[in-house]
């Protein structure tokens, strides 16, 4: 009773009727230190195996993991391979569900590990994927390139032609065969074109057949839990990838899923079969990086704002694709309202004059590094053209305003005033 006991305090989500916030719980929800000879951090339980105290354990932890036994009040699911479970796993993903305002959560070795093995969950052999566009290139691989060749087709919806789309392309996938999943990515990457999820959640409705309806999966990587939450506004799964935001300090790889318990068990059924799980010591880390969260996101939102007004009123700069400058007038500006909690601190900008000059740009950063990814410490600028999108072909390239002259920009921690006078020097070398 008394571990039962602990195990109830550290799992409080209230202090005398009051809701804890997340960034309070990322402290201790989920962990006892009593458990661990008093530990105030958890410890890294780098371990394959976990020993039984009886044979019965052993037989009762494997029919409860393979489904065919419901635990009791209080009772917990038992340890026996990390390939299934282990609690630095059980731990960060109890405090990333708090984050998505899910019922749980899974970890993943990558975000593309999340997307492939949800996706895989619910797709089967026939059946069509419904998906926006544009989405991040590892994607865009996976759906165009790999999922054909096990049966798998897609009828892509424009993400800037709004739900009207988003119901046309979904009449044509009803003609072609079930629809086994709805994907989107919102805000998109690299342009933060929006997608309603609330119409995809209609649309997967309108979609329903013998009862079962397809789930509506959102990549939710480019505004991270803090500023975007999908499961209140319709979507099924959230993924994204905990490498961003969430890990925050460009040092290691890992994806999430967040949803019900009933939505997520495929893809819990399909992960552990897979072995696609996170391993000991990137949950470890994750669990460290979610204390600061949503301190590392407001910082870098309250220097992405300062930038973007920056290169907004620059000569050299044609267009910047923040979200916050949207018109009023814009179909996508009552979505942005309703759906997000800030315009986050990634967003693209144009440098007149195509390629080279943006190049030149690039290669005279001093302050800001020059690499792929986003949500870390440092900011970041790449080229998608040339890089994370290089592999789509020109003509699309072109219809999703990704041009030549684009570049994206995650914005950091530092100080602001610091990256706007290294974009200042280096547009004066454009």
């Amino acid at each position: 009773m008394e571990t039962r006991v602990a195990e109830k305090k550290w799992r409080k989500r209230t202090l005398n009727n009051r809701p804890l916030k997340p960034e309070t719980l990322m402290m201790g929800y989920g962990y006892d230190p009593m458990l661990s000879e008093g530990s105030l951090k958890p410890p890294q339980f780098q371990t394959s195996t976990f020993v039984f105290k009886t044979a019965q354990d052993g037989k009762d932890f494997f029919a409860t993991i393979q489904g065919r036994r419901k635990l009791g009040p209080d009772e917990e699911p038992g340890l026996i391979y990390s390939r299934f479970n282990n609690p630095n796993l059980e731990v960060v993903e109890d405090r990333l569900a708090l984050w998505d305002e899910a019922e749980t959560a899974l970890v993943f070795a990558s975000g593309m590990a999340a997307i492939s093995t949800a996706l895989l969950a619910y797709l089967r052999p026939g059946d069509i994927i419904l998906q926006s566009r544009p989405i991040y290139g590892g994607t865009e691989t996976l759906i165009h390139s790999i999922l054909p060749e096990f049966g798998i087709s897609q009828v892509a919806f424009e993400a800037e032609l709004g739900a009207e789309d988003m119901r046309r392309a979904a009449e044509e996938a009803k003609k072609k065969g079930r629809v086994g999943a709805i994907f989107i990515e919102t805000p998109a990457n690299p342009t933060n074109a929006l997608v309603d999820i609330q119409a995809a959640r209609k649309v997967s409705e309108m979609l329903t057949v013998d009862g079962k309806r397809p789930p509506v999966i959102v990549d939710n990587t480019m505004l991270g839990p803090v500023y975007s939450t999908p499961l209140l506004h319709g979507a099924d799964i959230v993924v994204m990838s905990l490498t961003k935001y969430v890990g925050g300090h460009s040092d290691l790889i890992a994806g999430g899923a967040s949803g019900s318990k009933a939505m997520l068990a495929p893809v819990r059924r399909m992960r552990s079969t897979l072995g696609t799980m996170g391993d000991t010591h990137t949950a470890w880390l994750l669990m460290r990086s979610l204390e600061t969260l949503k301190l590392r996101m407001e910082a870098g939102a309250v220097g992405a704002r300062k930038v973007a007004e920056f290169l907004r009123d620059h000569p050299k700069i044609d267009n910047v694709w923040y979200l916050d400058f949207l018109p009023d007038d814009h179909p996508d500006r009552p979505v942005h309202e309703r759906q997000n909690n800030s315009a986050g601190s990634t967003f693209s900008f144009e440098v007149k004059g195509g390629e080279a000059p943006a190049f030149r740009v690039l290669d005279a950063l001093q302050v800001i590094k020059l690499a792929v990814s986003l949500g870390g410490t440092e900011t970041l600028a790449s080229h998608p053209a040339a890089m994370t999108h290089s592999g789509m072909p020109a003509e699309e390239l072109a219809k999703y305003s990704i041009t030549p002259g684009l570049i994206r920009i995650s914005i950091g921690i530092e100080d602001p005033d610091d990256l706007i006078a290294d974009l200042s020097q280096a547009l004066d070398k454009a």
